[in-house]
């Protein structure tokens, strides 16, 4: 296959770094892939997606990029971002029960306004039917005489998902040997289908697994498997049978962006482990979903796992008064 073209937007390749201590624990190779380093303000998973989304746009001769996540949404911060960087403007519809009330200045929100995004709130009610209420945005932006590029939800559209397959070619020229497991946070599914369709394309054996942070295993399936057809479709890409996609919606919780404390313990304790601070909406998540599973059968995932680190820092800063009580004074 012949990928579409991108603008090199992230610090790549990513480097992979073992966890000596947490693997140890059960006697297997665990190793984190740190795609939080892919960049600054813009880093994360999302920024290998906007690389050939952001191309999109600027070939199309777009002005303003156009998006939705929650209220902490990272891949909104990350697409205000790119679009300061290469002198676009950026619309972020951000999903909030209190659309009335200021959503502040903390997290990733502080930083959509330092960058000067327009930001919308919108109810649970209005983003469930997000697309059609982006497609009304894409309207009036035209009608002011902008020309709107729209990406959904993280990034994850066909086109985007192809920043997922690259990057288990990076990880191939990384690794001299076989990784049994790749374990990511799946929440809106863009990241598993170009997982899925990467390890078919460059990693021979490697099976991906990942851990929902909301939402269930079902609909995920139904998520990656839908785009990988559609990039295999437009773009060639591998095909990826549903009933491959492995999908454990066990840790997702009490709901997306909400935690419980034996969730924020496990951040607490991997962090002072390995110094690796994840944060409770994903990367938090899903690690405290395969360690568990590594604590019910060691070898549940092989000898070798690696687990994508997808960023997601940001959201701890807005996170604070959720560890209260678990982390006493140092002092």
């Amino acid at each position: 296959m012949r990928l579409p073209d991108r603008i090199s937007l992230a610090n790549l390749p990513t480097p992979i770094q073992p966890l000596s201590r947490l693997g140890r624990a059960f006697g297997i190779d665990l190793s984190v892939k740190r795609d939080d380093l892919t960049g600054g303000a813009d880093s994360g998973n999302k920024l290998r997606k906007l690389e050939l989304l952001a191309a999109d746009a600027v070939a199309q001769g777009a002005d303003t990029l156009v998006t939705c996540g929650g209220i902490q949404s990272n891949h909104c911060r990350a697409t205000a971002v790119v679009a300061a960087r290469l002198g676009l403007r950026s619309m972020l519809l951000l999903r909030t029960a209190e659309v009335d009330r200021d959503p502040g200045y903390e997290g990733n929100v502080l930083v959509d306004r330092i960058l000067g995004a327009r930001i919308r709130l919108v109810t649970p009610e209005e983003y469930a039917r997000r697309a059609e209420v982006m497609a009304e945005v894409g309207a009036e932006l035209r009608s002011e005489g902008r020309k709107p590029y729209l990406i959904p939800e993280g990034g994850s559209n066909a086109l985007g998902a192809l920043g997922y397959l690259s990057c288990c070619d990076e990880i191939a020229r990384q690794s001299a040997e076989r990784w049994d497991t790749i374990a990511y946070a799946c929440g809106s599914g863009g990241t598993g289908a170009g997982l899925e369709m990467g390890v078919r394309q460059y990693l021979e054996g490697t099976r991906p697994i990942g851990f929902a942070v909301c939402d269930d295993a079902s609909y995920f399936a139904g998520v990656i498997s839908r785009l990988a057809a559609e990039a295999h479709d437009r773009f060639g890409a591998p095909e990826v049978p549903r009933a491959e996609i492995r999908i454990d919606d066990r840790y997702k919780g009490v709901g997306y962006a909400k935690s419980r404390p034996e969730e924020l313990v496990r951040i607490r304790e991997a962090a002072r482990a390995e110094g690796l601070v994840t944060d409770p909406v994903y990367t938090g998540k899903a690690l405290h979903g395969l360690l568990c599973e590594l604590e019910r059968d060691p070898r549940a995932f092989g000898r070798r796992v690696l687990f994508i680190f997808t960023g997601g820092l940001y959201g701890l800063f807005a996170a604070g008064e959720s560890f209260r009580g678990l982390l006493p004074p140092s002092f």
